[in-house]
């Protein structure tokens, strides 16, 4: 079989919604640097919307699981992609997708293997031998690989460690967003009105706290509505604009719990259940403050463009949210699953304009000095330009210089 003219990358990732909503970017701009790029993931209703955007997008049956037999029908299914193609790279993403392709993309010769860790599957607040386990499994299979890129820097050094990864074979990357489309003095403030007749926000509704993420227990849902509920004890025209659902990979049927328990807590009037969304700018621009009170995260996207919105932003002390939320400047932390330090958090910033408006402005310029996401491309740029060279690849010619090789 002949090499393909272009080096190509096939990137991986369990489901399209996870390659729509935060791969597509990085995706881009190997495209408009010369490679070939390809899609390998579980085909779902974001599917369409790859394809549309110009990439070959090749179903992969992974399973957010722990069926060994699914595992094993994903990585034969894998091995066959890449016996039948030839790719230059093969760049990992999410636990489980990872897990799979890392010794699936050695086996069949792949050149260059990369994994980036957006938040390791095991987490402090992990049974301890379960935490081994997750731990001795990215071990083994980063073995496999040429490079890890952690988003936090948290998981950087977690990751030399537990050596998972030996310091010169992984870095923080970060994590960004285009900042341009979250501006509060960009497009996205315009038609608010309309917005909000569409959402059923009343024009005097204030504040409106918004909250990004799927429908699930472990994003802190519960314990939202019930900080929420205490919050209009004072704030009785407050209102809550909550955007997501669940996915089917999720396995997580907390959904219709939720909504209950906003019924149970006599606030179902007062909260929107937006669903899924494409329009994040203009919703966070309704907004007078952000929360995100999840359990575990890696490092979130939805608190950076919150702060590119210029929302104070109150989030849980966990790994990633501390790393992006400055406490006390740009936002608060408190506690996981405490409702009562949550709802004192929200109360905290929203009873004062003058600090809500100080944190807003301070997470605004954080964001802007250290969540681009065209700094966070080219960090990963200036990797694989080395692991090429390393390896006597050959460099697309139209790809420009990618930045000085570190």
């Amino acid at each position: 079989m002949s090499e393909p003219q272009r080096p190509s990358i096939l990137q991986v990732c369990a489901v399209d919604f996870t390659a729509r909503h935060f791969l597509l970017p990085l995706m881009e701009a190997q495209r408009r640097g010369g490679f070939e790029v390809h899609l390998a993931c579980r085909r779902g209703p974001d599917a369409p919307a790859i394809e549309a955007a110009g990439f070959e997008l090749h179903p992969i049956e992974f399973s957010r699981s722990f069926s060994l037999s699914a595992h094993f029908r994903a990585y034969r299914q894998l091995v066959g992609l890449l016996r039948r193609r030839v790719f230059t790279v093969v760049h990992a993403h999410t636990p489980v997708a990872a897990m799979i392709a890392r010794p699936a993309a050695r086996r069949c010769g792949v050149p260059v293997v990369i994994y980036t860790a957006h938040g390791f599957y095991f987490h402090e607040g992990m049974r301890p031998w379960a935490r081994l386990v997750h731990i001795g499994l990215e071990r083994a299979a980063q073995r496999y690989a040429d490079f890890l890129f952690t988003q936090s820097g948290e998981d950087l050094e977690t990751a030399v460690r537990e050596r998972i990864a030996p310091p010169a074979r992984a870095m923080a990357i970060g994590n960004g967003v285009d900042l341009a489309r979250f501006s509060p003095d960009g497009p996205a403030g315009q038609g608010l009105a309309e917005l909000r007749r569409e959402l059923g926000i009343e024009p005097a509704a204030r504040p409106v706290v918004i909250m990004v993420g799927r429908l699930v227990r472990e994003k802190g849902y519960f314990e939202f509505l019930e900080a929420f509920g205490e919050l209009r004890r004072s704030m009785p025209a407050a209102r809550a604009l909550l955007i997501g659902e669940a996915l089917a990979s999720d396995h997580d049927d907390s959904a219709d719990a939720i909504r209950a328990h906003a019924r149970r807590l006599g606030v179902a009037d007062s909260v929107v259940f937006a669903g899924l969304r494409t329009d994040i700018p203009r919703l966070l621009a309704l907004g007078d403050l952000f929360c995100l009170p999840s359990w575990r995260e890696g490092m979130p996207r939805s608190v950076i463009e919150a702060m590119a919105a210029g929302l104070p932003v109150v989030a849980t002390n966990i790994r990633g949210c501390r790393e992006e939320v400055e406490d006390g400047l740009t936002g608060l932390l408190t506690p996981v699953r405490d409702a009562p330090a949550l709802a004192e958090a929200m109360r905290r910033i929203l009873s004062d304009e003058g600090l809500r408006r100080q944190m807003g402005e301070a997470g605004l310029r954080r964001a802007r000095e250290r969540f681009d996401e065209n700094e966070v491309i080219e960090r990963q740029t200036r990797v694989l330009r080395t692991l090429f060279l390393e390896k006597d690849l050959a460099w697309p010619v139209t790809a420009g210089s990618g930045g000085s090789v570190p």
